[in-house]
């Protein structure tokens, strides 16, 4: 059914291609005596203009040349004896382009543009049809074919086995044969965007399908040939089938290819030879590098990469008992062949980016990564192959640079080799149930360890030589080499710190630590030497010294304990600013900033410096002045030599962290005292939180003042976030979470200088002091949000006081209100808001003045709302002619005021 359905098709399809096909012959030989005719009258004809060869219609057009992947078919005869005849090369498949030979004719006038649209939708639809579609599909129909005929000759027993696998394979060599000759009798693509349906390759195709089928039918079903045999018979034909592409095109490459990969899982044998297996593999893969090599396909030889690297891992997972030697050969072959001929003669220029190349950079890294993790190979030593596997990538990248990603794919197996040997309980990672288990991934040996160093001097060694050496030319792959140079050292150090040596403190590692640093910077040095202009700092030289940036944090930690490695690497931001005094390069502000965040994670995991149990209780002289201070100073010296040098954003970012360790100093040496010397343990009381708040408003007006003297929009903005800060605290601590009113804290016994003292007077103080100095320094709205906060921590301490003088030290809310109290409440506020109308006038701050009106509103609604119903007898009407007394002020304070202005 589905036959006859095609059959069909094809027949509607020839109707409508050759009735079309008269129409345009008729319209070619009238268009051709019309050009006849003007040439033989003389007559002069005007020049065509740009583009009219590509508006006249295709009738008249010349024939597309194919790509030069596709092969190019034997010339064509001329439509008729009177056009100009054009030679064509008669050799096909070479790539020869289609130009004229002979002598050009006179210029012909163009043909009227017509729409292009319709026409050209409808020669396409019909292109499609008559010489692509039909030719594929006529191609798989002959495949297809081929197999229907044997299973038919099998179903209806006319034939015996042998005779039917004779008859598909005399039908393959007649298909390859006969697109042979089509190809050597002339045949070209005649019509614009048929090359790509360019039958001798559909032919063969066909064929070459059939032969692999008939080969594996005689070894599969009917047991007629051995597994040799037809192991043999079937490489030869997907190779020949390859090396056939370089006539019929890349479609047939793959289709050989794609055979030549599969035949090892068609053949079976009881006793399979990893031998056998991999030089074949070897063999196709060294054919099709070649032939892809000449042709410049790349998807070509990426899959045949690919296919070997999927049949080496294969290999190495399923055999019961691994071939070592055979494991080394294909994979040394793939890197042979990458080298020695897929990138033969492709170096000479500036180094570029081969993607093929990820391919055998990616299966080799697995199969040293295998040979390096797998507790079977580990165990027998095999560790060591892969290394030699990981240093052949290294140095295949350092023989063809544009190899490039053979470089990552070693560094990538080599970070997760060693990353593999850590014991988990070292890092903690057992006690968070992260599904590592107890013991590590890889294998932790002597034999590890010295493999480890060998690897880190490789990387060394060809990472900086070769960064070196490109960069100038090619910073990009100047960088990638560097990066490698400093990451895979650095990772096979640590690994072997936790592995083998002691976490705490290791001497015997900080000193590889300190070498790396030295190598590191020697070698930073030594690239920017040979950049263009020499010592710019570019992205390599920033790989090296953030490299040895990293090593010194290392060392720092391997040779010192945690609050000398805290304090050591605080004052170590200074290093990188001082080198700024000899070299500018950008990368050493970041490393200085890199070691303050650095500092900030140590406290953050441990703010006690040396940990609870050894800070000294002793107030302001222990450890936590030198793990926060020393820091703070040492940013700061940062900061102000990187403006003398650099300035530019990691003088910003140092001058923050200057700021904040200082702010944290203090804030830390507080809680150490407010609570005996224990900083981790206990709730945050309100005497605490208003030093905190002390101390960030004083921290914003030491930031305004610097600010003044050292314009810089880090201290700007951090003098502004410190007052927000400030702000936000004393609402939601100082109002609401702390507030005595609410937790019933003791007040203390002391009249006057008392918690509320502390608490609400000084910041409300402090709060309105930094609004004054601010107001033409900073925006409006800061000015006012401080003097705001300063007139309702006045007003709260105002209020708490006379709640105190009725209650005494305790002023909890649940012992009830007063009537005297209720009343002096009132009165209070009253007199606060004269007090603020009047500051505000005298300083002409808007906002006292609002303040005072809001405090006034709020005093008058008691009065009516609650005195009215609360109070008897005197107390209320003194309540309220209070009230009316200070209105009245206030509206003859405000007329005089008014009349003033008018006058």
């Amino acid at each position: 059914m589905f036959f006859s359905l095609i059959a069909i098709a094809a027949v509607i399809a020839l109707f409508v291609i050759i009735s079309r096909q008269q129409t345009r012959i008729g319209l070619i030989e009238r268009e051709l005596g019309a050009l006849r005719s003007l040439v033989l009258s003389g007559v002069p004809q005007p020049a065509p203009k740009a583009g009219a060869a590509a508006e006249a219609p295709a009738a008249v057009a010349e024939p597309a040349t194919p790509p030069a992947s596709e092969p190019v078919p034997a010339e064509t005869a001329a439509a008729t004896s009177d056009a100009p005849k054009v030679e064509m090369p008669a050799e096909a498949g070479e790539g020869a382009s289609a130009e004229p030979t002979g002598p050009a004719g006179p210029a012909q006038p163009a043909a009227p543009a017509e729409p292009a649209t319709p026409a050209m939708a409808a020669r396409d639809v019909e292109t499609a049809l008559g010489t692509r579609w039909a030719v594929w599909v006529g191609g798989i129909a002959l495949a297809l074919g081929g197999l229907f005929l044997i299973r038919y000759t099998i179903e209806a027993g006319i034939f015996g086995p042998g005779m039917r696998l004779t008859m598909a394979g005399i039908l393959g060599l007649v298909l390859i044969a006969g697109a042979e000759f089509v190809r050597r009798t002339g045949f070209r693509v005649p019509v614009q965007g048929a090359a790509g349906a360019y039958i001798p390759s559909i032919l063969t195709a066909a064929g070459a399908f059939i032969l692999f089928g008939t080969v594996y039918a005689a070894h599969g079903i009917y047991g007629f040939i051995g597994p040799a045999p037809a192991f043999t018979l079937l490489g030869a034909i997907g190779i020949a089938a390859i090396a056939a592409s370089l006539v019929h095109g890349l479609a047939l490459a793959g289709i050989g290819l794609l055979g030549a990969m599969v035949t090892p899982a068609l053949v079976a044998s009881q006793a399979p030879n990893p031998w056998a297996l991999f030089v074949y593999l070897a063999i196709v893969l060294a054919a099709t590098a070649a032939i892809a090599r000449i042709r410049d396909w790349k998807a070509l030889v990426a899959a045949a990469f690919a296919g070997t690297g999927i049949w080496t891992i294969l290999y190495m997972t399923d055999a019961p008992e691994v071939n070592l030697a055979s494991v080394l050969f294909i994979s040394l072959a793939t890197l042979a062949v990458l080298a020695f001929v897929w990138l033969a003669r492709r170096d000479e220029a500036e180094p570029g980016f081969d993607w093929p190349s990820i391919a055998p950079g990616l299966f080799v890294a697995l199969t040293a990564l295998g040979l390096s993790v797998d507790p079977v190979f580990a165990k027998a030593g095999y560790a060591l192959h892969g290394a030699v596997l990981l240093a052949a990538l290294v140095a295949v990248t350092l023989y063809r640079p544009r190899a490039l990603p053979l470089v990552f794919a070693a560094g990538l197996a080599t970070v997760l080799i060693y990353l593999g040997i850590i014991p988990p309980a070292t890092i903690g990672a057992d006690a968070l149930d992260v599904g590592l288990g107890a013991e590590p991934l890889a294998a932790s040996d002597a034999l590890t360890f010295r493999v480890g160093i060998a690897l880190a001097l490789v990387f060394i060694g060809a990472g900086f030589w070769d960064a070196r050496r490109f960069a100038a030319s090619a910073p990009v792959h100047s960088a990638s080499w560097a990066a490698w140079a400093v990451i895979a050292p650095l990772v096979v150090l640590t690994a072997l710190w936790l592995t083998f040596g002691d976490i705490d403190r290791d001497l015997g590692y900080a000193l590889p630590g300190l070498l790396l640093v030295l190598v590191f910077v020697g070698g930073g040095e030594w690239i920017a030497r040979s950049e263009e202009p020499p010592l710019a700092g570019g992205p390599a030289v920033a790989f090296a010294l953030g490299g040895a940036g990293v090593a010194g944090l290392l060392m720092l930690h391997m040779a010192f304990s945690s609050g000398w490695t805290t304090v050591l690497l605080g004052a170590a931001a200074i290093v990188p600013a001082l080198a700024t005094r000899w070299r500018s390069y950008p990368v050493l502000g970041w490393i200085a900033v890199a070691a303050a965040v650095a500092v900030l994670g140590r406290i953050a995991f441990d703010p006690t410096i040396v940990g609870a149990a050894a800070l000294s209780k002793t107030p302001v002289v222990n450890w936590l002045l030198l793990g926060y201070g020393v820091p703070a100073f040492a940013f700061g010296f940062a900061a102000w030599q990187l403006a003398r040098t650099t300035n530019g954003r990691p003088r910003l970012a140092m001058e923050a962290a200057s700021a904040l360790f200082a702010l944290l100093t203090i804030a830390m040496l507080v809680r150490h005292a407010m609570h005996g010397g224990v900083i981790d343990t206990g709730p945050v009381t309100l005497g605490e939180q208003a030093i905190y708040t002390l101390i960030a408003l004083g921290a914003g007006a030491i930031l305004v003042a610097i600010d003044m003297r050292s314009p810089s929009s880090v201290l700007r903005y951090g003098s502004m976030a410190a007052g927000v800060v400030s702000a936000g605290l004393i609402v939601i601590q100082h109002f609401a979470v702390l507030n005595p009113l609410v937790t019933d804290e003791s007040t203390g016994t002391i009249p006057f200088f008392n918690l509320l003292f502390l608490a609400y007077l000084l910041p409300a103080i402090a709060a309105g002091a930094l609004a004054l100095y601010v107001r033409d320094k900073r925006p409006r709205w800061y000015a006012a949000m401080l003097a705001l906060v300063a007139s309702l921590l006045a007003f709260a301490y105002a209020t708490l006081s006379v709640r105190r003088l009725f209650k005494g030290e305790f002023i909890g809310l649940w012992s009830g209100l007063g009537q005297l109290e209720t009343y002096t409440y009132s009165a209070l506020w009253l007199v606060i808001g004269v007090a603020l109308l009047t500051a505000g006038v005298w300083l002409r701050s808007q906002v006292l003045r609002i303040a005072s009106a809001v405090l006034i509103a709020v005093a008058v609604l008691k009065v009516f709302l609650f005195d009215m119903s609360e109070l008897e007898g005197v107390l209320r009407a003194l309540s309220f002619i209070g009230l009316g007394a200070v209105l009245i002020g206030i509206g003859l304070f405000y007329q005089r005021l008014l009349t003033r202005a008018a006058r």
